[in-house]
C-alpha cells in the first residue's frame, strides 16, 4: 500500500481505469462522497448500475469507522450522465497519512468527474443552527496544519467551494444556510474552550473531513460543492457530551431530505 502512495496521481489513474473496466463506462461526470449518516441518502438516486467494495480498486484501504460503508456505486442519472458515489471515506485521524484521504476524489477526477460533491456530519458552532440542518460550506479554516499537496504546488483557494454550484443548490432549496467549516483532526472531539476559539475566528461548523478532499480535487481542476449536516451542537454549546452513535442517528434521520435534494441537484451540476 505504501508503494502506491509514492505516486498518488498515478495510483488514482490506475483506480480510474479499474472503475471504467468494472462499470463499462468510459467516464463519469460527477462524484459524491457520503459522510457519516449520509449513506442511506444515496438510495434516493435510484438503483445503481454497479456497486462494489472500494478495496477492489488500487490504493483504497478498508474502512475502519462505524457508519462508513467502504463501497462505490455507479449511477446513470436522469440527464444521461454518470455519477460515482463513494459510501464512506478515509479520515486523517485514522493515521494512514494524507494520500489515502485524498485518494477517492483524485480517482474521481481521473475518472472524468468535473464536479465533486462532499458531504459530512459536523458539529454546529453557530447557535442559529439546529440538529438535522444541512448547511452549504462557503469557506473553511484548517486547524490540522496538513495539506494533501506536496512540494511547490501553489493552488489558489479563493473560490474553493464553488459559488456557481452553491447557487444551483439554493435554487432548489432557498432555505439552505451557508457557513464556514473548521477542519479538526480528531478523533477526539473539541473542548468547549476550543469551540469558543473557533467561534471567535468566524467558524460556524466543525468536523473531521472534507477539507483535504476539497483541496486535492480543486488542485486537479474540479469544482467543489460541500454540504455539512449538523448532527450535534458543538462542545460547550448545550453542555451535553458528544456521542458518535448520536451523530450517525441524526444523519440517518435527515437522510430522506438530503437524498431528495441531491437527486434533484446532481443532473444540473
Amino acid at each position: 500500500m505504501k508503494k502506491l502512495y509514492k505516486d498518488p496521481i498515478g495510483t488514482a489513474e490506475k483506480a480510474a481505469k479499474a472503475i471504467a473496466k468494472i462499470t463499462g463506462k468510459a467516464k463519469h461526470d460527477v462524484a459524491l462522497v457520503m459522510g457519516s449518516g449520509w449513506i442511506s441518502a444515496a438510495d434516493a438516486l435510484g438503483s445503481p448500475t454497479h456497486e462494489f467494495p472500494v478495496t477492489e480498486l488500487p490504493g483504497f484501504p478498508a474502512p475502519t469507522v462505524a457508519g462508513h460503508g467502504g463501497k462505490l456505486r455507479s449511477y446513470k442519472l436522469s440527464n444521461g450522465s454518470n455519477a460515482l458515489v463513494f459510501l464512506g471515506r478515509t479520515h486523517f485521524y485514522e493515521g494512514l497519512g494524507m494520500e489515502p484521504v485524498a485518494h477517492a476524489v483524485r480517482t474521481a477526477v481521473k475518472a472524468g468527474c468535473k464536479n465533486i460533491v462532499l458531504t459530512n456530519a459536523c458539529g454546529g458552532i453557530n447557535t442559529d443552527y439546529k440538529v438535522g440542518q444541512p448547511v452549504l460550506i462557503r469557506d473553511h479554516i484548517s486547524l490540522t496544519a496538513a495539506s494533501p499537496l506536496i512540494g511547490a504546488d501553489f493552488v489558489d483557494l479563493t473560490d474553493l467551494y464553488s459559488k456557481r454550484l452553491r447557487q444551483i443548490v439554493k435554487e432548489e432549496d432557498p432555505s439552505l444556510a451557508e457557513g464556514v467549516y473548521v477542519h479538526w483532526r480528531g478523533p477526539s472531539y473539541e473542548t468547549p474552550a476550543e469551540i469558543k476559539m473557533m467561534r471567535s475566528m468566524g467558524a460556524d461548523l466543525v468536523g473531521m473531513s472534507t477539507v483535504p478532499e476539497a483541496i486535492a480535487a480543486h488542485a486537479l481542476g474540479a469544482e467543489i460543492l460541500a454540504i455539512s449536516l449538523v448532527t450535534n451542537a458543538a462542545a460547550g454549546v448545550t453542555g451535553e457530551k458528544l456521542n458518535h452513535a448520536e451523530v450517525i442517528a441524526a444523519g440517518k434521520a435527515a437522510a430522506d431530505r438530503m437524498g431528495n435534494l441531491l437527486a434533484k441537484v446532481l443532473p444540473k451540476l
